[in-house]
C-alpha cells in the first residue's frame, strides 16, 4: 500500500483553514460586541435609555395584546374545524347556557390563567397550526375519526397538570358540599379533597360529546 506525499500536507492545510475560520469568527464576534458596547457619540445616554424603555413598552404591549387576541373565543372558533364541531357541541351544555348566566369560553377550559402556564400552553398549542395547514380534521368525518385521539390528548394534559384549567373557575376550597347532591358530595370528599383523583378523572364529556369510550381505562 502506498501513500501520496501530499497527503499529510493536505491535512495540515485543512487544519489551518479550520483554525482560520474559527479565528475570523471570533474576531467578528469581538468586533460586533465592541460596536454594541461602545458609547454613542451621537445620542446622550439618557436618550438611549429612554428610547430603550419606550421600545420595551411597545414590544411588551404588542406581545400581550397579540397574546390576548389569541386567547378569545372568537379566535378559537375562527376556523370551521372548531366552530362546526366542538363549539357547536358546547352550545348544548350547561357551561354555555345556565340559570346563572356565567359562561365558560374556550380559553377558560383550555388555557390556564396564570401567565407562565399560559405561555407554556400557547407554545404547546402552536403545533395545532400544523393540523390546520395539513387538513388533519378539515371534514366532519376526519374529526370523528380522530375524536378519541384528540380527547385522549386533552385528558392526559388535564391529568398531568391536575386539571389546572378546571380550577380557573372551580375551587375545592370554596365548595359547599351541603349544596351538592349526595353522590357528588361523597365523591368530592373521597377523591377530590384527598387528592386521590383530579377533576378530569370523573368529568370527561362535560362540555363536548364523548367519543367511543370502549377500551378507555377506568371507564364503564
Amino acid at each position: 500500500m502506498t501513500t501520496t506525499a501530499d497527503g499529510p500536507n493536505e491535512k495540515l492545510e485543512q487544519k489551518k483553514a479550520k483554525r482560520g475560520f474559527i479565528a475570523r469568527s471570533w474576531d467578528f464576534a469581538l468586533e460586533l460586541w465592541g460596536v454594541l458596547t461602545r458609547p454613542s457619540s451621537v445620542f446622550a445616554l439618557g436618550t438611549l435609555v429612554l428610547a430603550g424603555f419606550i421600545a420595551g413598552v411597545i414590544f411588551w404591549g404588542g406581545f400581550n395584546t397579540a397574546l390576548e387576541i389569541t386567547n378569545t373565543e372568537k379566535f378559537c372558533t375562527g376556523c370551521h374545524e372548531m366552530k362546526d364541531n366542538v363549539y357547536a357541541e358546547l352550545k348544548s351544555t350547561i357551561h354555555f347556557t345556565n340559570r346563572s348566566g356565567v359562561r365558560a369560553t374556550c380559553p377558560d377550559c383550555h388555557v390556564p390563567h396564570n401567565w407562565t402556564d399560559k405561555i407554556a400552553r400557547k407554545m404547546q398549542a402552536s403545533k395545532e397550526v400544523w393540523g390546520k395547514i395539513f387538513g388533519t380534521i378539515d371534514t366532519r368525518e376526519k374529526f370523528l375519526d380522530h375524536r378519541l385521539e384528540l380527547a385522549a390528548h386533552e385528558w392526559a394534559r388535564f391529568k398531568a397538570n391536575d386539571s389546572l384549567e378546571c380550577r380557573n373557575c372551580h375551587s375545592a376550597d370554596s365548595m359547599d358540599i351541603t349544596k351538592q347532591s349526595p353522590r357528588a358530595a361523597v365523591a368530592h370528599q373521597r377523591f377530590l379533597f384527598t387528592k386521590e383523583k383530579t377533576c378530569i378523572d370523573c368529568h370527561k364529556g362535560i362540555a363536548h360529546q364523548l367519543p367511543d369510550m370502549r377500551g378507555v381505562p377506568g371507564w364503564q
